[in-house]
């Protein structure tokens, strides 16, 4: 079954635990501390394989999971890192959050991508000793890893898309110019799942084309198979518009092209701008005054205009060299640029955004959302730790801690930060 779209949800790993233990060796007195850290939970990776041409193994998997790092242990011995879930997925996947419809990743012009990073490994207690501490009696938990509930869309990689109504003879022109071999036959929708075929123009020179099912009146608004197949017009960077000149139907021509680029139109508005060439198949069945009047109406929108015979082949060299000498005009196939995560808003809290516990004199602050913020504070920067102090001001960090009893001087703990409070 073709299976373009798919909702999975992916979680990697947690981080090991920091150990607390203390050396103990005969003839070693106080051995001190010497917990060693966790290892870093397992990222969720994609990775493209061009073997696969549809989503449909997601059907059947909806989750993945990234195993967690392993706790430390005495003797400095750090925990060891879980391995990476790679996720195989077809070339062109497009990526997004599902919660907040953002673009994460284009799977087209990349190999592999880090969708979720696994949680770093918590500080073993061998970190805490000071000369003020020398027996710390506390380790950090290992970051959770991230976690996302991802909608994947496979959008084709084609430079010339074919449109129509059905049994206009898409699917007979692709199987005439290229080596693609879909279900041919005198009924309607016929063809159920897009046709990739590539027409080798030479040796060196080639390009993709797509027979795109499912377009009829109301495909914009999804009547029928329409929104299931749009979605593959949207990289084409030409499109080959076939009608039947016979009117075999009882449809006319003109009325057919104006209907499908208003529903292009529904979907997408750049995509009726989009290149187009037509092509007039069936003209066999069809007199040369009707051909001529098509030509004439076509020529009048500055549209190329082709009269073909797709199953003879009659006209197909003609129209396949003009859309090889086009595309050599085009840019290439659209990616999709990745959108940025959108700035939180540290004002909004929830009680579970943190939490605030006292070991050993220590004020340890724990908030999982703070991670992806530390990675950005330049210790060393006056302005980086000013915003800093703004993020746990306006989350309520802050105003918790004095709540909880910090004094002056008192040592905070944030992950791998650690600083003396100062009102």
């Amino acid at each position: 079954m073709f299976a373009d779209i798919a909702t999975i949800f992916v979680k990697a790993g947690n981080g090991g635990d920091g150990a607390v233990t203390f050396h103990r060796e005969k003839y070693v007195a106080s051995g001190g501390p010497d917990g060693g850290d966790g290892g870093k939970g397992g990222d969720i990776i994609l990775e493209v394989d061009d073997n696969l041409s549809t989503l449909a193994d997601f059907r059947y998997k909806r989750k993945y999971f990234a195993e967690n790092g392993q706790k430390g242990s005495g003797g400095r011995c750090y925990g060891k890192w879980a391995p990476n879930l790679t996720i195989k997925v077809p070339r062109g996947t497009v990526v997004y959050d599902n919660a907040t419809n953002r673009l994460i990743v284009d799977m087209s012009d990349k190999e592999t991508f880090v969708l979720a990073k696994g949680g770093k490994g918590g500080f073993g207690n061998i970190h805490f000793a000071t000369s003020t501490r020398q027996t710390p009696r506390f380790a950090k938990a290992g970051a959770p890893g991230e976690e996302y509930e991802i909608r994947l869309e496979l959008k084709l990689l084609a430079d010339v898309g074919l449109i129509g109504f059905p049994n206009v003879g898409k699917s007979t022109l692709i199987s005439v110019v290229s080596m693609a071999k879909p279900k041919i036959a005198n009924y309607h929708f016929t063809t159920l799942t897009p046709v990739l075929g590539v027409v080798r123009m030479d040796e060196e020179n080639s390009f993709v084309m797509a027979d795109i099912p499912g377009l009829i009146e109301g495909a914009g608004e999804g009547i029928g198979l329409g929104h299931e197949f749009l979605r593959h017009v949207d990289r084409c960077r030409l499109l080959v518009h076939v009608i039947d000149a016979s009117g075999s139907e009882g449809r006319d021509p003109i009325d057919d092209f104006e209907k499908i680029n208003r529903e292009l139109a529904v979907f997408d508005e750049e995509l009726a701008t989009r290149p187009q060439i037509v092509a007039a198949n069936k003209c066999d069945l069809t007199d040369e005054d009707k051909i001529a009047e098509l030509k004439e109406y076509f020529d009048k929108k500055g549209i190329p205009f082709f009269p073909i015979m797709a199953p003879i082949a009659e006209g197909t060299d003609e129209l396949i060299n003009y859309v090889a000498a086009e595309l050599a005009k085009l840019p290439p196939i659209k990616v999709y640029e990745s959108e940025p995560e959108p700035e939180p808003d540290y004002s909004k809290k929830t009680e579970r955004d943190f939490s605030i516990r006292k070991e050993d004199g220590v004020f340890i602050v724990e908030a999982p959302w703070l991670l992806k913020v530390m990675e950005t504070i330049n210790p060393n920067e006056y302005d980086s730790l000013q915003y800093f102090e703004r993020v746990l001001k306006m989350s309520g960090i802050l105003a918790a801690l004095v709540k909880a009893g910090v004094q002056e001087g008192d040592t905070v703990s944030i992950y791998d930060v650690e600083f003396d409070y100062v009102p």
